[in-house]
């Protein structure tokens, strides 16, 4: 019964991971541009979530409400600053963004004081589920359920909408796009605004699991660089296998390994990149 509770916590953290890496990729793959603030996106989520419920709000409010704050305040982010290094080289894009990053790290210590906090389950969630000898928490399977709707979601939104095909365009080739009369830099300001707010929904739906403290962000970033790698830049699907496959490996090894757990997932990562560079589904 251990390792099925461990296989089905890391479905729930690989879904988790799967946001936060799609949400990279996605920025990555219309603006070329690595955002080492991306982690920095999901700390605040996660504590704008805990801010909104301790004063008052209930987590169905505090959830949607974080994430799009977070989008908002992405977006006004990318018109203000990020757009005007687009076109400089990679080493800028690290540069500004990793100080963006500590930023608003230091910002959330100020905030909300260096010692994190805890973010209750909401209400009606804060049980657990029993199936014979077996138990789980009602939070934890409401999060696989969730973000499993939102993954298709997702892919209906990226894939089959014209909202969708104006993102593909983008990416692909910028220039079309502005022959045809779409604001490209508006397209980038959403995109960029998009993206963070799933780093951010990742951040409000963990906050119940693991608490905040001011130093989630780089270790949600890394991961996300892991995911994003693995599954292959620009690639959706990829992005859900191996924010999955992530999140079991992680998760199951706890409990065989508790010391080795972490550095498992850059082994993982390490013997993908020499044996598949484009990644388990990247594009060609």
């Amino acid at each position: 019964m251990i390792y099925l509770f461990q296989v089905l916590n890391g479905i729930g953290l690989g879904m988790l991971y799967f946001l936060l890496a799609v949400g990279l990729s996605v920025i990555f793959g219309l603006l070329q541009f690595v955002n080492f603030a991306h982690g920095a996106f999901y700390l605040l989520g996660a504590y704008l979530t805990y801010d909104l419920t301790m004063r008052g709000f209930n987590f169905w409010a505090a959830m949607p409400l974080a994430t799009l704050i977070v989008a908002g305040v992405a977006a006004l982010i990318e018109a203000l600053l990020l757009h005007r290094i687009y076109k400089l080289p990679h080493t800028f894009h690290i540069l500004v963004t990793v100080g963006l990053a500590l930023v608003i790290q230091e910002l959330a210590i100020i905030a909300w004081g260096p010692l994190g906090g805890s973010v209750p389950a909401p209400a009606g969630l804060q049980g657990v589920v029993i199936l014979g000898d077996f138990i789980y928490p009602q939070y934890r399977l409401f999060t696989i359920g969730f973000t499993a709707v939102l993954a298709g979601l997702l892919w209906w939104l990226l894939e089959g909408t014209r909202l969708g095909a104006i993102v593909r365009g983008g990416s692909e080739s910028p220039a079309n796009m502005a022959l045809l009369g779409y604001n490209t830099m508006r397209i980038n300001t959403v995109v960029f605004g998009f993206g963070a707010g799933l780093a951010g929904l990742a951040g409000a739906l963990a906050a119940p699991i693991r608490g905040v403290e001011p130093f989630m962000g780089a270790e949600a970033l890394s991961v996300a660089f892991v995911v994003v790698v693995i599954g292959g830049m620009g690639s959706y699907t990829g992005a859900l296998v191996a924010g999955l496959l992530v999140g079991v490996v992680q998760s199951v090894m706890t409990t065989l390994w508790p010391e080795g757990a972490r550095l498992m997932i850059y082994v993982g990562m390490a013997l993908v990149i020499a044996l598949m560079p484009r990644g388990l589904l990247g594009r060609a």
